[in-house]
């Protein structure tokens, strides 16, 4: 079984330390990133496609980022878009949503409202365009093309990390899943025997997510002293 795909983002922001910062963080989480330091590049790249969130600084010199909405909405490009604003702008969001702006996020910002908020665009994209690989285990229903577990009518969002641990493990059923080899084929670093408790956090807190009981997990066992397998 093929891993989840990762959903891509496109980052255009001039500032190269905001920028990195939030490409670093959305890479943690399971995203393919993309930078562009300025709206020329950040157009150009955008028109390539292949994207499924775009974050776009407002105030950046020669093309803002309202020029660059504006180009690609004329363009008719439908790529999902979250402005980044200044804080107190109500007339600089206001405008990006009349360009066609699907969302805004103000400055200062909280890196995991923009999590949130990508993963959001993402689901929606995902939806509308009708991905899936879906299936139950323990009364949890699986969504992957679209990131999202439902138990009853909770209704709860994956990350795309989450989505590939998911994956992996689903399609390595009745074999145990070492953590280096977690990190070496989901995180891909580039060398496993890493000391770090990365893995076993990830996966705790996926636990709490879809487990009935994390403390008897079902769906996601552990094999103690080697590592993981699908219980499912």
């Amino acid at each position: 079984m093929a891993a989840t795909e990762s959903p891509r983002v496109l980052i255009v922001e001039d500032e190269p330390m905001l920028a990195e910062g939030l490409a670093e963080a959305l890479r943690f989480q399971g995203y393919h990133c993309d930078v562009a330091t300025d709206g020329a590049a950040g157009l150009k790249a955008a028109r390539r496609g292949g994207y499924d969130v775009m974050l776009l600084d407002v105030m950046m010199p020669e093309i803002s980022g309202f020029q660059v909405m504006e180009t690609l909405r004329a363009e008719g490009s439908t790529l999902p878009t979250i402005m980044l604003t200044a804080k107190g702008a109500e007339e600089d969001r206001v405008r990006g949503l009349e360009l066609g702006a699907d969302d805004y996020v103000t400055k200062p910002f909280a890196i995991r409202e923009v999590i949130a908020r990508v993963g959001a665009q993402v689901r929606r994209t995902r939806r509308d365009r009708g991905d899936g690989d879906t299936f139950e285990v323990d009364g949890m229903q699986f969504d992957l093309g679209r990131l999202l577990a439902r138990r009853d009518e909770e209704e709860i969002p994956l990350t795309p990390r989450e989505g590939e641990i998911i994956s992996y493990l689903r399609g390595h059923q009745g074999n145990v899943v070492t953590r280096d080899e977690f990190l070496l084929q989901v995180w891909r670093y580039p060398t496993a025997n890493v000391e770090t408790r990365t893995v076993d956090n990830t996966l705790a807190a996926l636990r709490k997510k879809i487990e009935r009981d994390p403390s008897d997990p079902q769906i996601i066992r552990t094999v103690r002293g080697k590592g993981y397998r699908w219980g499912g």
